[in-house]
């Protein structure tokens, strides 16, 4: 390791001595007492998992082939449209697949399975989740209307997907839900948390979004797993929904998958600050009040506030 070390040092110059032969060396057994606790294999080699970066540059470009002309690079004109869409989609697929790839290889590794169909499945998931894209293009331009239709302030559509965190919060969602669907999880929560760190709303990408959905201001919104939102609902900042409790299993570790987070049906509104927990449901049209804490089911057309909490509890 030494000798890889001092050649280092060497080419860059560095002016002082970092003790970096001791600091390497150190970190190398770090990662290997790991490994061995983790049961992981050190023969491998190569890297196992996708890239965040990697998969920030793809999203990247799945916008631009979604809305060219707006999420595009700014010298490009109509009448080469068609071709940049298909040149961009050809590379952001084939690299897309490059990161499927990583993640089903590394379950396959992990359930001990003989990795021989890890090809043949990414393309089949990525020949999929493109076909889907026109698809996933309506769905978003619903969601744009709504964000236009539901803000006062907004003076076209255009400004709403150039300027709206929202808008950039259910693109990246509409696409990691379709490749959560598929079965790749892993890169669906990279991109969800690519979204989640650019904008400040947290959408886990198995979350079931209705069309038409729009989140105004959006800092602080948190929207679980398990959740299923109808059509044309409207959230705002700090709306959280989340799970009541976690049902742990016999070996005392917290089961997964359980549906835990709210429904939420067509057409409802919930204000600034509002948090809904459990598997509750909240009806077609219902309104809920800003800062209300809700952990029961709501029938539809209903008017929610603290008030009416209050009084309930009285």
């Amino acid at each position: 390791m030494n000798d890889l070390v001092r050649p280092l040092q060497a080419a860059q110059g560095l002016q002082h001595d970092w003790h970096l032969e001791r600091i390497v060396g150190e970190l190398h057994d770090a990662r290997q007492r790991w490994r061995r606790q983790q049961g992981r294999s050190s023969e491998i080699g190569v890297r196992e998992f996708p890239s965040r970066d990697a998969l920030r540059s793809i999203v990247t470009a799945l916008c631009g082939a979604l809305f060219p002309l707006r999420l595009g690079p700014p010298d490009l004109r109509e009448a080469s449209e068609d071709f940049y869409v298909g040149h961009t989609l050809g590379l952001a697929l084939d690299a897309l697949a490059g990161q499927v790839r990583l993640e089903l290889s590394y379950s396959a590794r992990l359930r001990g399975d003989v990795d021989d169909g890890v090809e043949a499945h990414t393309v089949n998931i990525v020949r999929e989740f493109a076909a889907d894209l026109p698809r996933l293009r309506s769905l978003l331009d619903a969601d744009v209307h709504a964000a236009y239709q539901g803000d006062p302030a907004a003076r076209s559509v255009d400004e709403v997907l150039l300027c709206y965190p929202g808008i950039t919060a259910i693109i990246h969602h509409r696409l990691a839900h379709r490749l959560y669907a598929a079965g790749v999880p892993l890169v669906a929560r990279i991109i969800a948390e690519i979204a989640h760190s650019d904008t400040g709303i947290d959408i886990h990408p198995g979350a079931e979004i209705g069309a038409g959905f729009f989140i105004d201001h959006g800092t602080g919104v948190v929207i679980g797993e398990t959740a299923v939102i109808g059509q044309r609902v409207r959230l705002y900042q700090a709306v959280t929904l989340g799970a009541k409790r976690f049902p742990v299993g016999d070996n005392g570790e917290l089961q997964k998958g359980q549906p835990r987070h709210p429904i939420v049906e067509d057409d409802v509104v919930i204000y600034a600050g509002a948090t809904v927990l459990g598997r509750i449901t909240i009806g077609h049209g219902a309104t809920i009040g800003g800062n209300v804490w809700l952990t029961r089911s709501v029938a539809p057309g209903s008017n929610v506030t603290q008030a009416s909490l209050r009084h309930d509890a009285d």
